[in-house]
């Protein structure tokens, strides 16, 4: 019996079950037939930290099955070529997801396109010559890009990035450092936020653009992979752009506001988060409660410990919360609410009841529950970074706050 009153839209519904099976026949298998490359770190990277060539060929085998299939790009605009679909689809396709497939975490994000890695309604605001270069490769999941915004000096607060568009001829000279850009170690493609108008900048008034850059370009380099957890290797660049030369078709929206093109793709990346969370905890949580029913200590099932199964109870009940004020959320984007608090509030509390859920996970399961083989710690480390990622709690804290005192109060 569902815990939840309402019935999903029998389209969501068909959605959230179409991609299951197409986890169950394309990416469970090749989890099962990778297992050694994708579980051991040491084969999972390259000597430069970069995911090593086999395991970047079985990334691009998911996407491009997925796009084949119908499902990598079935959020993104139909006048991209995508399916159109709409926030409520997307949760409740990526809640399914990681519940079904909990700590695998190297192909997992690759089965829908990801608004920062691939096609999403950022990619309406290039210009057309950049969809005839970069759109087919991307729509077919055999190209990816990242998103070049966060800087050493500018993390939370992106308005005071340093890095330099100055005008050259008809076009510009991008110079300067990127950090924790995601994708970026792989990427074919980065969107680059640069100040091209330092006045403005200052003022906090715009002066900020966005450029779509190949990332074979001349002066355009991933300066280092940035490693997280003790990994010999990740997923996160320092990119270094020296006098990279960029074209008037690389301008990405308006000239100076380039921050509306971030806000594009943003709730649809906490939404992301918001549904990964969630699934990530109830794997972790089901997890949880199946060893407590086979584990024995002192002579009795170790689920007979209030100790053991108050906790698990807890987790339960803050994972319900979430899961319904992710659907709340999605529900009131599709609608055409901006949704600011809500999704501020999904976001923040999802990523926190997903990392104690998965935690006490671990905890339950002892010494086993920090193991490889068991794949909570995998869970852990994603729980730990979404934390952070698009929108500390902190910020998003700040933002809920900031609406409750402008009259926003309707909870």
């Amino acid at each position: 019996m569902s815990a939840i009153a309402f019935d999903l839209p029998p389209d969501v519904q068909e959605v959230r079950e179409g991609v299951l099976r197409f986890v169950e026949a394309e990416v469970v298998p090749r989890y099962e037939k990778n297992h050694a490359l994708l579980s051991d770190a040491r084969a999972l990277y390259d000597e430069t930290g970069r995911y090593a060539p086999g395991v970047r060929d079985l990334i691009r085998q998911v996407r491009m099955a997925s796009a084949k299939a119908g499902f990598y790009a079935m959020c993104a605009p139909q006048s991209l070529g995508g399916g159109g679909l709409g926030h409520l689809a997307y949760y409740v396709a990526w809640e399914a997801i990681y519940r079904r497939l909990g700590g695998q975490a190297t192909l997992t994000p690759w089965v829908i396109a990801h608004w920062a890695f691939g096609p999403s309604p950022v990619l309406t605001q290039v210009t057309e010559e950049a969809r005839k270069r970069c759109l087919s490769g991307l729509m077919s999941g055999e190209t990816s890009m990242c998103f070049g915004l966060s800087e050493p000096g500018a993390g939370s607060d992106a308005t005071m990035i340093k890095t330099r568009a100055r005008r050259e001829g008809e076009g510009w000279r991008i110079t300067g450092r990127k950090l924790w850009t995601s994708n970026a170690p792989t990427a074919d493609w980065c969107i680059v936020f640069a100040v091209t108008d330092p006045d403005r900048a200052a003022r906090k008034a715009g002066g900020i653009s966005a450029f779509l850059v190949p990332t074979d370009a001349p002066g355009f380099h991933v300066e280092s992979v940035v490693k997280l957890f003790g990994h010999p290797g990740g997923h996160e660049g320092a990119l270094a752009l020296e006098d990279v030369r960029v074209e008037p078709w690389q301008l990405v929206g308006a000239r100076d506001d380039g921050f509306k093109v971030a806000l594009y793709g943003v709730s649809l990346g906490r939404v992301y988060n918001s549904a990964r969370a969630v699934g990530q905890g109830r794997w972790a949580l089901e997890l949880a409660l199946a060893y407590a029913q086979q584990r024995e200590a002192f002579g009795a099932k170790i689920a007979e410990y209030q100790g053991v199964v108050f906790p698990l109870a807890d987790c339960a009940s803050e994972l319900h919360g979430a899961h319904l004020m992710g659907l709340n959320a999605a529900t009131l984007l599709d609608k055409g609410h901006r949704a600011v608090k809500e999704l501020s509030m999904a976001k923040s509390y999802a990523v926190q009841a997903g990392f104690r859920a998965v935690d006490r996970a671990m905890q339950t399961h002892g010494g086993m529950g920090l193991t490889n083989e068991v794949g909570l710690i995998h869970a852990w480390h994603d729980l730990r970074v979404v934390n952070i990622a698009d929108g500390t709690n902190e910020i998003l804290a700040r933002t809920i706050a900031q609406r409750l005192l402008a009259g926003d109060t309707e909870l």
